[in-house]
């Protein structure tokens, strides 16, 4: 049980972000955002994502004072969102709920219950970016059983009890909903994480064999997931993102009216970062005829992280129901353009290195021209500032291109 103090702390923070989620500008938001997603936008959609938090707090409006290690991930929640709406807001919506954590069984049933040999190589002590070597654990057919069925299933009474409680501290305030589970199909992440990055270029010529039967293992287990998030209702989007990205496409009390928590009615993400190094026939190949089998049991399918995909984007189309792919710093937006199939969202990255330097001269040109690009072939575009692992101690900075990014896209 938290103290009147923690209580009190809750409350006021959940009264500021309700002010702001209820206010006329998040109404026009909300109104952009649906026009965006369902392809009728009035203008490219600006956010921003993955911040480091560690480098933003100038005034102590991030330092978080209650101790219980679940309440103060709510109250760290609410201090970002505050924080982000009034330095760095750009298109950010906020639902007008509190959100609060899942109990899941097991926590980190995305692991598949494999462990990962690293050995880290450098890091930086003042964030959480390090480098990363990892020792290769697949080396015949027999390994494939270190791969795991992990369960995903929520802590019922646990979760009841929450809930009970967190009516409680937010009565008069808000009302409050569970953050739910948005799948992250990116099986490829795992699989460099127990192999290494290089080894799989190697596996990919020497051993496609096991690679196969890794993914194959993994994708029966993710459908497995799929029905038993479905079974439990678990995949409710209240936040409306799913990787990095706005996905509310009706007005929200429609939304929350359909939104029973299958995965039908909900959105997922995957991709192959990895692949960015092979030919577009390697992800034909080892990608897509999983993706498919995953992807077909969900209604909205977000695809791409940080790989260059310019040059397959005919063979992503073949993915079912995906309705926004990325277009990374590495990425051609002309080339990119031409070749994304009609309908679907172009969610560019900008770089974030420009930003992180305080280049915004070069910012605001790379903007420019991916808008450019994007009106050329008459896409839908949204630009999502994101993987700012640092910007050197100037928090200010990302306050600048949130300034000069909404100049560009309103003039």
């Amino acid at each position: 049980m938290l103290s009147q103090k923690d209580i009190e702390i809750l409350r006021e923070l959940a009264q500021k972000y309700m002010q702001c989620a209820v206010s006329p500008q998040q109404e026009e938001v909300q109104k952009l955002w649906i026009a965006h997603n369902n392809g009728c936008g009035q203008r490219p959609m600006v956010l921003i994502d993955q911040i480091p938090w560690e480098e933003m707090d100038v005034d102590g409006s991030l330092q978080c004072k209650i101790q219980d290690p679940y309440w103060q991930s709510v109250e760290q929640y609410l201090r970002r969102k505050l924080y982000q709406y009034k330095h760095m807001r750009a298109d950010m919506f906020l639902p007008g709920y509190i959100v609060i954590p899942r109990k899941l069984k097991d926590p980190d049933f995305r692991s598949f219950g494999v462990n990962i040999h690293e050995k880290i190589i450098q890091r930086n002590p003042s964030d959480s970016v390090v480098s990363h070597a990892y020792e290769k654990q697949f080396n015949e057919m027999d390994d494939i059983k270190k791969i795991k069925h992990t369960i995903l299933g929520a802590d019922k009474d646990a979760e009841a009890e929450i809930m009970d409680y967190a009516n409680k501290i937010f009565d008069g305030i808000s009302s409050v909903r569970f953050q739910g589970v948005t799948l992250h199909c990116g099986l490829w992440d795992a699989i460099s994480m127990w192999q290494g990055v290089e080894e799989i270029y190697f596996m990919l010529m020497d051993h496609p064999e096991l690679l196969h039967a890794m993914m194959e293992r993994m994708t029966q287990i993710v459908l497995e997931w799929i029905d038993q998030g479905n079974a439990e209702g678990l995949f409710v989007t209240p936040e409306k993102t799913c990787h990095c990205s706005n996905t509310i496409k009706a007005a929200l009390d429609i939304e929350d009216a359909n939104d029973n928590g299958m995965s039908q009615n909900s959105w997922a993400f995957g991709m192959a970062q990895v692949f960015s190094s092979v030919s577009p026939e390697v992800t034909k190949e080892f990608e897509v005829p999983y993706m498919k089998r995953i992807f077909e049991k969900f209604g909205n399918v977000y695809y791409g992280c940080c790989e260059k995909l310019d040059d397959r984007l005919d063979i992503l189309s073949e993915l079912p129901n995906v309705r926004k792919i990325s277009c990374s710093p590495w990425s051609d937006p002309y080339c990119f353009a031409r070749n994304l199939s009609k309908g679907i969202i172009m969610s560019n990255k900008p770089n974030p290195a420009l930003a992180a330097s305080g280049n915004m001269d070069a910012a605001r040109d790379e903007l420019i021209r991916t808008i450019d690009a994007a009106q050329k072939y008459d896409r839908t575009l949204e630009m999502i500032l994101k993987d700012n692992s640092s910007v050197h101690g100037h928090p200010e900075r990302l306050w600048e291109f949130e300034q000069m990014a909404m100049k560009v896209v309103c003039k």
